[in-house]
């Protein structure tokens, strides 16, 4: 009695399938002799995969049945291919190697493989196609791969500025609301510093799991890769290649570079993981605790700033002195926000400023209403 395959397995069996076809595809589109041949090598290898999963299928009991066709999907985005060009489905066949590594990992996980982060290397091939562009007029965009990695990452400070805008707009929401009910200073304050520890915790737990998920996980993915590294040399070198090759190295220099890095055990490891995997093994995505302490403090920098004024006066001078301070901490939040998109600082401050106060302005009104009805 035959069993029948599981979802999981029909899944990445149908998606190693469409890969193989798309990239097959693009290879004939590609002008380029170098991407064309990454390309057919990026099909070769989904075809193996898919090979791969029809035979466990088989052994399950399953022999009779025959490679699926691509689907009307996958057909489609063919066609968009021919018309507009390769680049167009770039973004597509991303998603679609995100998909496939998770298909993967589960089929692999129900057979009880264990996990595998091998397609990891086909994001990593086409992110760097995608960089460069695929319908490049000349070599020379290769060169400059590199350079736009060595960028300064905007991470740290995106996370800075909207920690703090998340404190200050948060808790002067909150403090507004309960001003606008007409309570008194003192619970004014009490309802903004327990505002204030409230945010800044859950902020604080927040980028913790964030961070200590994300290194969990960056720890089991290179030790799959090492797995795979002692297990399958060979495919390891391939993908590698495949990797240089999309970053400007011709056919053989790449292959040459990948043998020289797999020959030196010291750096094979590091090395894939870095190319691979996109992981800097060093810091692992970061530290956890450094990530929460940061959260907190940056939250809670921009929390006080609405509840500060009600330390030093009371009644309507404390309420206008708050909306003062708070509307310049939004405008300088808004001033930052333009390190990363280059806006002008008047237009980002002033806009940051406007839905700030309008926030404030509606649960001030709210909080009103409630104080009137319950008086």
């Amino acid at each position: 009695m035959s069993n029948r395959p599981s979802t999981s397995q029909l899944n990445s069996l149908q998606v190693e399938v469409d890969c193989a076809y798309l990239y097959n595809l693009m290879s004939a589109n590609e002008k380029d002799e170098q991407l064309a041949s990454i390309f057919q090598k990026l099909s070769e290898t989904e075809q193996r995969h898919a090979q791969h999963f029809l035979d466990k299928i088989a052994q399950n009991g399953n022999k009779k049945m025959e490679m699926p066709p691509p689907t009307w999907q996958a057909k489609a985005k063919g066609k968009l291919a021919q018309i507009f060009g390769n680049q167009l489905i770039l973004p597509l066949l991303m998603n679609t190697e995100k998909t496939l590594a998770q298909n993967v990992a589960k089929a692999r996980m129900e057979a009880g493989l264990g996990n595998s982060v091998e397609t990891y290397a086909h994001v990593k091939v086409l992110n760097a196609i995608q960089e460069m562009g695929v319908n490049k007029d000349n070599a020379t965009q290769y060169s400059k791969f590199e350079g736009r990695h060595n960028s300064v990452d905007g991470n740290a400070l995106r996370a800075a500025v909207l920690g703090a805008n998340d404190g200050l707009v948060s808790n002067m929401s909150l403090v507004m609301g309960v001003a606008g009910a007409a309570v008194s200073n003192e619970n004014i304050l009490i309802t903004g510093f327990a505002g204030l520890l409230a945010g800044a915790i859950s902020m604080a737990l927040g980028e913790w799991l964030s961070v200590q998920s994300s290194r969990e996980l960056n720890i089991r993915q290179i030790e799959v890769e090492k797995e795979e590294l002692e297990n399958n040399p060979e495919e390891e070198k391939a993908e590698l290649s495949l990797i240089y090759q999309a970053k400007g190295m011709s056919e053989a220099e790449a292959e040459a570079m990948a043998q020289r890095v797999l020959n030196s055990p010291d750096t094979a490891l590091d090395t894939l993981v870095r190319e691979e995997l996109g992981i800097n093994p060093d810091d692992l995505g970061g530290s956890a605790w450094e990530a929460a302490y940061s959260s907190f403090l940056l939250f809670a920098i921009g929390a006080i700033i609405p509840v500060a004024p009600f330390l030093l006066i009371s009644g309507q001078t404390a309420i206008m002195a708050s909306l003062v301070a708070s509307a310049l901490g939004l405008f300088a939040i808004g001033a930052a926000i333009t390190l990363l998109t280059g806006r002008s600082v008047w237009f980002s401050g002033m806009r940051q400023v406007v839905f700030g106060l309008l926030a404030a302005g509606v649960t001030y009104a709210i909080g009103h209403f409630i104080g009137v009805s319950i008086g």
